[in-house]
């Protein structure tokens, strides 16, 4: 379902079937490389998450290591469709913009109860920063994993100096925790009331018109143009 007004529903199609199912992807394989990443470790057996009933198995290395490439192919997939879709489809809207930093530190004030939000578009200047900073950290995550799986194939070939690979292990470990702190700075964003109100877009892909009129308003001044129920690329 492409971008378009629904009035009589009070609602406006803010994502499409697809940028959901790429958003659940990523979130779905990334928790479970988080879990399995850190099952290898092994913190569940020192820890005795293992002896908790039904998780015996997270102290098994060779599980949590299937689960572990299983949720990495996942994760793969969702990036490079993600990337090809909408490089196709030419929408950039996520992309940073020159001013976003000044611009999310007004919203920041806003949100503490000073002076008022800067007109948005479709995205918030905060939430494109939050994107670049997350595509870095999954890009730095899924090249360096990949160059573990292949030093670690049995019939790899791949020669590297030992200080590489410390160096390509630590950066994993590095984009590990980017990438929690940048979910744990997500979720607390919807500590935020009015941030509450896209949370129903990652699930049926609609947000409430008044919202979108009142704080997007340049992405729906931009639809209400095109009032005639005409559709747009999402």
């Amino acid at each position: 379902m492409a971008e378009k007004l629904l009035p009589e529903e009070n609602k406006v199609v803010r994502h499409s079937l697809s940028v959901r199912l790429v958003h659940w992807l990523v979130a779905l394989s990334t928790f479970a490389l988080l879990f399995s990443g850190f099952g290898q470790l092994p913190l569940y057996k020192r820890y005795m998450v293992d002896q908790i009933p039904g998780l015996g198995w997270t102290s098994n290395f060779s599980i949590t290591l299937y689960i572990h490439y299983v949720a990495a192919m996942v994760l793969i997939f969702a990036v490079v469709y993600h990337v090809v879709y909408h490089t196709l489809k030419r929408e950039f809207g996520i992309l940073p913009r020159r001013g976003d930093f000044r611009e999310s530190i007004q919203i920041i004030k806003c949100m503490l109860g000073f002076g008022e939000e800067p007109p948005s578009d479709k995205y918030l200047a905060e939430q494109r920063l939050a994107y670049a900073y997350f595509a870095v950290s999954f890009l730095l995550i899924i090249v360096t994993g990949i160059i573990k799986v292949i030093k670690n194939l049995p019939s790899s070939s791949l020669m590297v100096a030992d200080s590489f690979m410390k160096l390509n292990t630590a950066l994993h470990n590095v984009a590990t925790f980017m990438i929690l702190f940048g979910i744990i700075t997500h979720l607390a964003a919807f500590l935020y009331r009015d941030n509450r109100k896209l949370i129903p877009g990652m699930f049926s892909g609609k947000v409430d018109l008044d919202y979108a009129r009142r704080r997007h308003s340049i992405w729906c001044n931009r639809l209400l143009k095109n009032s005639s129920n005409k559709t747009f690329s999402s």
